[in-house]
């Protein structure tokens, strides 16, 4: 097998956020992943490119999807040498054009910023780090994409009724019909826990934590057994009216559950049920009802607790303390 082989089944990752000055350096971060761990985490997702991780990352199997940071996006859309320096500055150094050395699989641009002063701006950034990538022989190896989430949708629900949400659907279409021009990803953000919150007269909590035996919605011959599944498949539906084929392709960049902060919910046992019942709904390798061939490659927000977030809920989204101990058995 080549250094460069694809995920099999459903793999789950983590995010590694570092809003928090109680956290170990990024080389000791990433030597946990890959040693002290034994890869038992196989994909790390970056929100920006931190020079000391990167390196790291270089000597290790670890699968990495790498963020800009949202500052960046006018520049790598206005200026295709700027596009090129970035990947100069934090790909090229840790990987060569062999696919040998850190091994990059998604460059975000962005995370969350349609809709947004950036929004314009994203997929001629994104067609910038494109064609540097294939200057630098590395678009077999790294696909760019974007990470967006709910908001981007004006219907969600039933499933098959997901749609863009007007205020950015010229944005959207553009960007879906690209990325499946080069049969790349969209990266979505998930949070059960966030529609379970703010509905719950209309939504069970089981439901939002995969313990439902029973198909809770029906939509057509679909039925939603939990409501992760749903909230993708509304994401899959948006994009199949904008290309007008089902082979489109998601990941899910980040989902999660608090393990504490404003509702009863929110606590270290159903952050617990959350993450393991997601990790093995994602391991048996089934995609969603509308898409069972969908490979659901996921990462779990996040590897730590950050106490540089906003109070409350925020900062406790880790798996882990900053100590490297866990919060609740997971990995």
């Amino acid at each position: 097998m080549s250094h460069h082989s694809g995920v099999l089944g459903g793999d789950v990752g983590v995010n590694y956020g570092r809003l928090g000055n109680n956290l170990p350096p990024p080389k000791r971060v990433i030597e946990f992943l890959a040693k002290d761990l034994n890869n038992a985490i196989p994909m790390v997702r970056l929100f920006d490119p931190d020079t000391e991780a990167l390196a790291a990352l270089s000597q290790t199997n670890l699968i990495v999807a790498l963020g800009t940071t949202n500052e960046d996006i006018p520049q790598l859309a206005s200026s295709i040498n700027f596009a090129r320096d970035w990947l100069k500055k934090y790909v090229t150094p840790y990987m060569n054009s062999n696919g040998q050395g850190t091994r990059f699989r998604y460059l975000t641009v962005g995370n969350e910023v349609i809709p947004g002063t950036y929004a314009a701006q994203v997929l001629p950034a994104m067609k910038n780090l494109q064609q540097a990538l294939v200057e630098a022989k590395l678009s077999s190896y790294i696909q760019v994409s974007t990470v967006v989430y709910p908001i981007v949708l004006g219907t969600s629900y039933p499933p098959s009724a997901g749609v863009f949400a007007q205020n950015v659907a010229g944005i959207m279409g553009d960007i879906v019909k690209y990325l499946h021009s080069n049969n790349a990803p969209l990266l979505i953000n998930v949070y059960p826990y966030l529609a379970y919150v703010s509905d719950k007269q209309h939504i069970s909590l089981d439901y939002a934590l995969f313990r439902s035996h029973e198909p809770v919605v029906t939509d057509g011959n679909w039925k939603y057994y939990n409501l992760f599944d749903a909230m993708v498949d509304s994401f899959v539906a948006a994009m199949v009216k904008v290309v007008g084929s089902e082979d489109v392709k998601v990941v899910i960049s980040e989902t999660g559950w608090p393990s504490g902060g404003d509702d009863p919910s929110l606590s270290i046992e159903n952050a617990k049920t959350y993450n393991n019942n997601l990790k093995n709904r994602i391991k048996n390798g089934k995609g969603t009802p509308r898409r069972p061939d969908l490979n659901l490659e996921t990462y779990i927000f996040s590897l730590f607790n950050e106490n540089q977030k906003p109070n409350g809920k925020e900062q406790r989204f880790g798996t882990f303390y900053p100590d490297m101990t866990p919060v609740y058995p997971l990995w």
